[in-house]
């Protein structure tokens, strides 16, 4: 087996046989502001237009070192095309829902041309530039949001999970069920245009919502979306999630991406041998805050718990430092 950053990175996701080091990679963003200024891209442009979300997304690659290339920073996307009214930020600050169209719960109507919407077509073809130009090299990642966090933007946070907590059961369901299409339409369109693996966003977190909210609500839709998709799909919700471990393993994703809040040997020690593991070096305090030797400590505490792709528990800050991103690539080539 040739022991390329794709091939690390896909064995990973499938417990396969060991390369010659662990995998790097992160399914949400790196993009910071020190990578910015190395390949000359910059926010919000990188939301916008399709070369210069690939550039920066293969700069992770080719200048940090990691794994993986993943092309969409931002999680709003979808809301966008949706018809929600979108800023899209500037340099210093990720683009954000202004107003929620169906703050009334009122019925979603998905546009026909859903997936031909800017805001997704931009994706589309970021993923089949970088396709072109590290396919097989790098594992190119994809990313969508789901129905719970899609219900976010549509209704509002606050309003969404307040008629959670009221138990407005038929509510609630009705609106995640209307947009559970659009979430597999667009995990299916990105593995058409390019990606290797999809990272499926749903931030049903634990400091918000129950675990028996998510066997409730979200679990049998999780199961129905990795049924309908096809190709490898990791699971990304923030926050301390140690309560749901075992739900979210069967889900039918290949792989979680978690927080530093869960502890990497208990995560390994509970579902290791069900799901791949990814993350989970603390982005606020050791990667924004760290210095490289924070880093690559907690890094090595991963790799030797046994997470299969080392990388940041989320998105990371736009401040962070590129020294510390590099110590996690140098932390997962120690010694091999």
């Amino acid at each position: 087996m040739k022991h390329n950053s794709h091939n690390l990175v896909m064995s990973a996701m499938f417990g396969g046989r060991r390369g010659p080091r662990p995998a790097v990679g992160n399914p949400t963003s790196i993009a910071c502001h020190q990578l910015m200024d190395k390949v000359g891209v910059s926010f919000p442009d990188a939301h916008i237009n399709a070369q210069a979300m690939a550039e920066l997304a293969l700069a992770g690659h080719e200048v940090v070192g990691f794994d993986t290339v993943m092309p969409e920073y931002s999680v709003v996307q979808e809301a966008a095309a949706l018809g929600a009214l979108t800023d899209w930020g500037d340099r210093d600050k990720m683009p954000d829902v202004k107003e929620f169209p169906n703050a009334d719960f009122s019925d979603i109507r998905v546009p026909v041309d859903f997936l031909e919407k800017p805001s997704c077509r931009v994706v589309l073809d970021a993923l089949s530039i970088l396709r072109r130009h590290v396919g097989g090299r790098a594992a190119i990642i994809g990313k969508v949001m789901g129905p719970w966090t899609l219900s976010y933007h549509m209704a509002g946070t606050q309003n969404f999970l307040l008629a959670v907590g009221m138990g407005e059961t038929a509510k609630v369901a009705k609106m995640l069920r209307q947009l559970m299409p659009v979430t597999i339409a667009f995990i299916n369109a990105q593995f058409a245009a390019g990606a290797d693996i999809v990272v499926l966003a749903d931030h049903a977190t634990g400091n918000l919502v129950g675990p028996r909210h998510y066997e409730q609500y979200l679990l049998p839709i999780h199961q129905e979306i990795t049924a309908q998709t096809g190709g490898p799909i990791i699971l990304h919700v923030c926050g301390n999630c140690s309560d749901r471990l075992e739900l979210f393993a069967s889900s039918g994703v290949d792989a979680y991406h978690f927080e530093w809040q869960v502890d990497s040997r208990e995560a390994v020690r509970r579902i290791g041998d069900q799901v791949s593991l990814v993350g989970n070096v603390n982005n606020p305090q050791t990667l924004l805050q760290g210095t490289p030797e924070d880093v690559y400590k907690q890094a090595r505490y991963a790799i030797e718990a046994g997470v299969n792709i080392i990388g940041p528990e989320c998105a990371i800050p736009l401040s962070t430092p590129l020294a510390n991103l590099r110590a996690i690539v140098e932390a997962a080539r120690a010694g091999y």
